[in-house]
């Protein structure tokens, strides 16, 4: 599966993904600093499957419902990649599930 972190995240959460997925940052795409709608496209262009991020309101800002993506909203304390990183299995299990919706929250 292909993963996309998004800028707000700490680079080094890549490494505690593991290697069972591709996973990306923003940063190693070059695509810092592109808006929401603009970022959405080219994740959606460039076959990712999966959007991790910690903005909230993302989900409200975007017709999300006419992508092909999942976006996934962690909501910790911080976004410390300690904290952070407790999340990921989580993560990992609900995507197992299968059937995923256009937005996911791991609390």
């Amino acid at each position: 599966m292909k993963i996309l972190l998004d800028e707000s995240l700490p680079r080094k959460l890549k490494n505690d993904f593991g290697t069972g997925h591709e996973v990306w940052t923003v940063r190693d795409k070059g695509w810092l600093g592109e808006k929401n709608g603009a970022l959405l496209k080219l994740m959606t262009e460039d076959g990712f499957a999966i959007f991790v991020t910690v903005d909230r309101n993302l989900p409200y800002q975007q017709n999300l419902e006419q992508l092909s993506l999942t976006i996934v909203v962690l909501r910790a304390a911080n976004n410390r990649r300690e904290t952070l990183a407790r999340l990921i299995p989580k993560l990992f299990n609900r995507l197992a599930e299968g059937n995923l919706p256009s937005v996911i929250e791991i609390f």
